[in-house]
């Protein structure tokens, strides 16, 4: 069964290059994602993705990605990025301005998400992601065994730009369940989320893909087995994020953060990595801290945070203030900005995300309950 998409960066989505001659379309705001789903579940990567692996796309042929990341907002990006995120984030898509009508997600549509901006500051981040580094130091991160699986359960919403018949509003996609299920070499996998699937049962995304085509595993789509094979000292896993994703994202510094958030998103990094990706983290200009932020599944937490200038948006990780374990991420508008000639102001949220399950099971669509 064939998906609308994944929103996000890397080459997770089924391209359409007939968007490009449409003349209205549902745009998101703004990223991750989760990042999810981008963020979640970023277009600026897949885009780049794209060119590097399925470099074998024509302009009248699909593809179907190796993986549906997490959703994540964007913006500023290439005319051609810009009109697959269309499909890849929005995941809504008005397929002309003949009145053929508009294609929806499994997903319920409301009003703009929003909340308050939250005051962000340069003070204690080194303190406080030494702190969520040793709590991870010292969580459980189960083995991973050949034949079993990465489950990760996730809650997630997003606001877009929505445009039917020459008509732009704010909408967004309701709080709504998403489930992965990864090999650890990444080759097997499945995904149940209405946003992106064509029928509740999911489907897979097991390799080869429908090309025949099996991409390697790489900082933009990484698997179990790919994670346990980087290195864990903070300055060369630093160095070696700016250096695979040069020319990506709006500034290489907000690029680099945005790729240690979707890492812990929508991954399970082993235990030597897990602490090793904060403490690079925190070598990042412009990190900041946010003392109260509100994951998707509304839990209070303190927050490490990026502001990207260039969209106005501010990327945030949300860690239980007492415990600091991963509870989510958001996107968040604190400086205005307009998008399809629609005013995106702050405090505006792109993106939100929460973190319910993650966990090692037997069985691809195995849940951890299930597993008793």
């Amino acid at each position: 069964m064939n998906a609308n998409t994944s929103r996000q960066h890397p080459a997770e989505w089924d391209q359409d290059a007939q968007l490009l001659s449409q003349t209205a379309r549902d745009l998101p705001t703004g990223r991750h994602q989760f990042h999810k789903e981008r963020l979640m579940a970023q277009i600026h990567e897949q885009a780049q993705q794209v060119q590097r692996e399925e470099c074998t796309a024509t302009a009248t042929a699909p593809q179907k990605a190796r993986r549906f990341r997490l959703p994540r907002p964007a913006i500023t990006l290439p005319a051609m990025a810009a009109a697959l995120s269309a499909v890849v984030i929005a995941g809504v898509v008005t397929v002309g301005g003949d009145g053929s009508g508009v294609r929806e997600s499994g997903v319920a549509t409301g009003p703009a998400l929003t909340t308050d901006v939250g005051t962000a500051s340069t003070k204690g981040v080194p303190q406080l992601l030494d702190q969520i580094s040793l709590a991870a130091a010292e969580g459980d991160h189960p083995t991973v065994k050949p034949g079993q699986y990465i489950y990760i359960e996730s809650v997630l919403a997003d606001t877009f730009v929505k445009t039917v018949n020459d008509k732009s509003s704010l909408a967004s996609h309701e709080l709504h369940r998403r489930q992965i299920w990864e090999s650890p070499d990444g080759v097997k996998g499945w995904l149940i989320d209405p946003a992106v699937n064509d029928g509740p049962e999911g489907e897979t995304l097991s390799l080869p893909d429908e090309q025949g085509n099996t991409p390697k595993a790489h900082l933009g789509s990484p698997s179990f087995d790919y994670l346990t094979k980087l290195t864990t000292d903070p300055d060369a896993l630093l160095a070696k994020i700016y250096k695979e994703t040069k020319g990506q994202g709006n500034t290489p510094d907000q690029q680099a953060f945005t790729t240690i958030g979707d890492l812990l998103a929508e991954s399970y990094p082993p235990a030597e990595l897990y602490p090793a990706l904060f403490e690079a983290a925190a070598k990042i200009p412009g990190v900041v801290v946010v003392d109260d932020a509100v994951d998707a599944a509304g839990r209070h937490g303190v927050a490490v945070a990026r502001l990207d200038e260039t969209s106005g948006q501010r990327e945030e990780w949300i860690f239980d203030k007492k415990t600091h374990v991963y509870l989510g991420a958001r996107n968040v508008q604190v400086k205005p900005i307009k998008e399809e000639g629609i005013l995106i102001k702050p405090g505006t949220v792109n993106f939100t995300m929460a973190v319910k399950n993650r966990a090692v099971v037997d069985g691809m669509k195995q849940t951890p309950s299930q597993a008793g």
